[in-house]
């Protein structure tokens, strides 16, 4: 039977036992973003080829696409998510356009299309922009914790608070 103890620890929900065991992967900015724009050009193909190239359908899946790009990115390079995933909408834009007439006229489709489709793209750089402003917040609260001065788990490891922002007196 689990520790029912007001200060011991609790089960987790099903959900999030369940999201815990699932990877995840760390991709750098580049990563991240050749990831997405692989993912939403493919989305965009099967678009077309199945549907007929849907709106709905390529906007409703530009969604999970932008959280997963936003959760895989590394630390580092948090605040590349929010500009990959508008690159990775246009890219993947590109099959469902249906423009005709050589370069210029495929250009104007997609132009066309990214104006049409604003509000799926706008939904998806701010889930994107949601999930990593959350991330990068949990960061920040890690690090303020791991020097706060007078911590023993701070930077010098001793219990001091050397190199965490000490005041000379």
């Amino acid at each position: 039977m689990p520790d029912r103890r007001p200060g011991g620890p609790r089960p987790a929900p099903p959900l999030v036992a369940a999201v815990r065991r699932l990877p995840s992967p760390r991709l750098t900015g580049l990563g991240a973003g050749l990831f997405a724009s692989a993912v939403m050009l493919v989305v965009g193909f099967l678009d077309l080829l199945l549907l007929d190239g849907s709106a709905v359908v390529y906007g409703v899946l530009f969604l999970p696409v932008s959280a997963l790009t936003a959760l895989w990115v590394r630390e580092a390079d948090l605040v590349m998510a929010p500009v990959i995933v508008p690159i990775a909408f246009t890219v993947g834009i590109v099959p469902i356009s249906g423009g005709e007439g050589g370069f210029g006229g495929q250009t104007m489709a997609v132009v066309t299309s990214l104006a049409v489709y604003a509000g799926w793209l706008y939904g998806g750089t701010l889930v994107a922009g949601l999930i990593t402003c959350v991330r990068k917040a949990r960061v920040m609260t890690r690090r303020r914790r791991r020097v706060r001065p007078g911590n023993p788990d701070g930077p010098a490891g001793d219990g001091s608070a050397a190199g965490a922002g000490a005041r000379r007196h």
